[in-house]
């Protein structure tokens, strides 16, 4: 079972398309998770065939191929309540308007999905934003009425834009993630059942969101087989010493006296070798996308050193019993 290791070029997005490309497939990746925020123009990519033909010749020149667009930050400002943090994921002529943040971001959703198909990756990744995720306390008191009108909303902002994606037979992978409605196992389960089962969502399995909360990545793998659309490799190193907690004290990421922070592949507390083996048991064959994030870490050392990570832990499972040569003939 081979299955491809492939970058997310959200961390390199200070790169042109073609810089990008030619340093990280020198750095050994066979395939990209192309942000879209990242020298990529979606929308051009609808109205200009010669514009995707120079994007999928960039790639094909460096040996690459494209399994997966990221809208995260578009994403984001569908579902999400304003504030003046995504202005900066918006153009610059929406800043301080939420409704036509929110219009372009829905309209924007539906374009990504079409360039995904012209360029022929079948899978988008993302985040949808959360009208609720302020009440995750629940102090203010939250009631169920808030959270079930919560994911409503999602439902109601989300439905236009999958039957865009239905249209094109392209799914769209979210990211488990605090900020967004579904941010952990049982939110991620509700998304799924507000939805009705609709199979255009599904999810981008990114195990370091999960650990740091307290669960084991693995069984959310195991019991939303069928849903793992993409999956993404990123550690996270937890450091609960008694001072630190996992609410992140309001520290940058990377300072040391966090509770937790992401780290390159393999110096966290992440167990790769459980989930190869349920990505094994339920067949997964799609991209093993590595997401690099580590502000302790030189990139490209540390994305080499990832892209190898990767590769050496993602193995096979076994076409026969490990005892079946004991058996009497």
């Amino acid at each position: 079972m081979k299955r491809p290791v492939t970058i997310f070029t959200g961390q390199w997005a200070d790169l042109s398309f073609e810089e990008g490309a030619k340093l990280l497939s020198g750095l050994g990746y066979e395939g990209l998770e192309i942000a879209t925020w990242a020298d990529f123009d979606a929308r051009r990519a609808l109205e200009d065939a010669a514009y995707v033909a120079e994007k999928k010749g960039i790639l094909e020149k460096y040996g690459l191929k494209c399994y997966a667009m990221g809208s995260h930050l578009v994403g984001q400002c569908v579902g999400d309540l304003w504030d003046a943090r995504l202005d900066g994921f918006a153009p610059a002529a929406f800043a301080g308007k939420p409704e036509e943040i929110r219009a372009w971001a829905v309209e924007e959703m539906k374009i990504i999905a079409r360039a995904a198909a012209a360029m022929g990756c079948k899978v988008v990744t993302g985040f949808m934003g959360s009208p609720i995720w302020k009440y995750w306390y629940s102090f203010p008191q939250t009631t169920e009425e808030m959270v079930e009108e919560g994911f409503d909303e999602i439902v109601r902002l989300w439905s236009p834009i999958f039957d865009v994606f239905d249209e094109v037979g392209v799914k769209f992978a979210l990211e488990v993630h605090p900020t967004e409605i579904a941010f952990d196992y049982y939110t991620a389960k509700k998304l799924l059942e507000k939805f009705e089962g609709r199979e255009t969502l599904g999810f981008n399995f990114d195990p370091s969101h999960l650990l740091w909360q307290g669960m084991k990545p693995e069984l959310f793998l195991r019991d939303f087989s069928d849903r793992i659309y993409h999956v993404h490799m990123k550690d996270v190193k937890l450091s609960l010493d008694g001072r630190a907690g996992i609410l992140g004290s309001h520290i940058t990421f990377g300072d040391t006296r966090r509770g937790w922070n992401f780290v390159s592949l393999g110096h966290g507390d992440v167990d790769f070798d459980a989930i190869i083996r349920e990505l094994n048991q339920m067949n997964y064959t799609g991209p093993l996308s590595v997401e690099w994030e580590d502000s302790g870490m030189d990139r490209v050392f540390g994305a080499k050193e990832a892209c190898e990570f990767t590769k050496k832990i993602n193995f096979s499972k076994s076409d026969i019993a490990f005892d079946s040569a004991l058996e009497v003939k």
